[in-house]
């Protein structure tokens, strides 16, 4: 029997019932007004109902009723002679569950060509649709978490292609996808960078790791701002790179503050060394002219570690004039009810403070052993204020004791003597003069006040 045999000995109308019968797809017949006249087995598994149970039933049946004004349509279509009507839709199954339906409408014609009926073919795509929602559901949830990290974010084809930016890069750089698709990348870096940059990407791409590199982007205002970026190369099951996902972190600020921090330790190691060599000289010039060594010794540092508590507590900046003496004769305690003090609110130089704290301190000192404060009814009067001079203002300090014993002119000048006069004299280029009257003891300074003041 040749293979033609069995076809021949069918006749046309059961090879085409055999047709329908075998394909995947829900083929139905039914007449101009909707009534069911074929029902195959694959449109009885897609729906659930049987061909004996749908057979003479309105298709209407099987259509949701906020869609039946379709049905409509498609009648009036296919009555007017449309061929192949093609649409996407739901349909309801037995259990009262939604199957998605990819269908095909044709018209159906008698001998003399008048349309009878209408023929469809319905393709289930469930399983595509809800993979789309799947698919479209894990792009919006990727698009909210991308577009909205603090980060940067791009992605490129294996061959370092960028075909996609976040929107935090195009709100940063104010950019378009089509300036910056491809290597249009290149333009925001800033120019000192580019160079190096596509080196090492290169490099990477090449050997398929991961990037890392530090450069500056420029933002959409013109100014260029510091980024740490890195890319990964995201691989398919056989290992081979499928794309390049990257992030660039802004660091300008914590750049800047790693600066800061850089630069505070350079200073204070300056600020180090120079006051290991002021407690040198003071241990120095303290035994050379003292007898009481440790006493004095203790005395002066403790005024030098008052006066680095001041500056610590203002960072090394806008120290006012007022607190540093207040600092300088706290260790007077109760005879501090002997002490006087005037001036206006004036914010002093950390330079200026070190050497004004350490003739403040040296003069107390003397007052309370030798000088007015060393008796009950002895008084001290600190002034300071500032006074027009020829071209810049001039900063006066003065220091007068009064009601003390008499006082003696020194007969060498020792180590307090050169804290008091010479190092003021020669840190603040100031005039400095001391005054050892009968009456009391007194101390004149005056310096133009750029010297002294935070200008």
């Amino acid at each position: 029997m040749s293979r033609q045999e069995p076809f021949a000995a069918m006749d046309y109308a059961g090879l085409f019932a055999a047709i329908v019968n075998s394909v995947d797809a829900a083929v139905i017949s039914k007449t101009l007004d909707g009534r069911i006249l074929s029902w195959n087995p694959a449109a009885e598994r897609i729906f659930g109902w049987t061909a004996k149970e749908m057979i003479g039933q309105s298709i209407r049946l099987i259509i949701p009723e906020e869609r039946q004004s379709e049905e409509d349509d498609i009648l009036a279509r296919v009555e007017r002679g449309e061929n192949s009507i093609q649409l996407r839709t739901e349909r309801i199954r037995k259990d009262g569950t939604l199957v998605h339906l990819e269908i095909m409408v044709s018209p159906v014609k008698d001998r003399e060509g008048r349309i009878i009926g209408a023929s469809k073919i319905g393709r289930d795509v469930t399983r595509e649709v809800e993979t789309r929602r799947a698919l479209n559901a894990a792009e919006t949830r990727f698009r909210l978490m991308a577009d909205n990290i603090a980060q940067l974010a791009w992605i490129a084809d294996a061959k370092g292609w960028m075909f996609w930016y976040n929107k935090r890069w195009f709100d940063y750089t104010g950019t378009t996808q089509q300036d910056v698709e491809g290597n249009g990348w290149r333009d925001q870096i800033h120019p000192d960078h580019v160079e190096r940059v596509e080196a090492h990407v290169a490099r990477c791409l090449k050997e398929g790791v991961e990037w890392e590199d530090t450069f500056p982007i420029r933002a959409a205002d013109g100014t260029y701002g510091w980024f740490l970026s890195r890319a990964v190369p995201l691989r398919d099951k056989s290992g081979d790179i499928v794309c390049w996902f990257g992030t660039a972190t802004d660091i300008t600020e914590r750049r800047a503050a790693e600066r800061q921090i850089e630069l505070l330790l350079m200073e204070v190691n300056h600020r180090s060394r120079n006051l290991l060599t002021v407690v040198q000289s003071l241990a120095e010039r303290t035994a050379e002219h003292s007898e009481d060594f440790l006493p004095r010794l203790r005395e002066r540092i403790a005024g030098l570690a008052a006066n680095q508590d001041v500056l610590v507590k203002r960072n090394w900046r806008q120290v006012p004039l007022s607190e540093l003496v207040d600092a300088q004769l706290a260790f007077l305690e109760d005879r501090l009810t002997q002490v006087e003090r005037d001036g206006p609110d004036v914010i002093i130089q950390p330079g200026a403070a070190e050497s004004l704290s350490m003739a403040l301190h040296e003069m107390a000192t003397n007052a309370e052993k030798y000088g007015a404060l060393s008796v009950p009814e002895g008084r001290v009067t600190i002034r300071w204020r500032i006074e027009p001079g020829q071209g810049e203002p001039r900063f006066v300090l003065t220091w007068e004791e009064s009601g003390g014993p008499a006082v003696t002119p020194p007969t060498q000048r020792g180590f307090g003597s050169r804290v008091i006069e010479d190092v003021p004299a020669r840190k603040l280029r100031a005039d400095v003069e001391c005054s050892y009257d009968p009456g009391g003891f007194r101390f004149s300074l005056a310096c133009p006040v750029s010297h002294v003041f935070e200008m």
